[in-house]
């Protein structure tokens, strides 16, 4: 699943730099997240970094993206070019 960050955000600026795919940008009101470039970091760590970093607890699973660990890791690969 991709993550998506609601609007609880504070906008403290502390996400977009640890998105390794470069999925997090500045929204109009707040940060957003493109489901096609989240990984749930997936490929990269262990745990989604976007979620330990938010002070506010605002980076819930996105519910219209329903991903298994196989698929995320595709996607992975695809924007990174890694091969299997």
């Amino acid at each position: 699943m991709a993550l998506l960050i609601t609007d609880e955000c504070i906008n403290c600026d502390v996400c977009e730099p640890e998105c390794p795919n470069g999925a997090i940008s500045q929204g109009d009101e707040i940060y957003v997240i493109d489901p096609m470039l989240c990984t749930e970091c997936v490929g990269h760590y262990e745990t989604s970094q976007c979620v330990e970093v938010c002070p506010v607890d605002c980076i819930p699973l996105h519910p219209d993206y329903q991903e298994n660990r196989e698929e995320l890791l595709e996607k992975y690969r695809r924007i990174t070019g890694e091969t299997a």
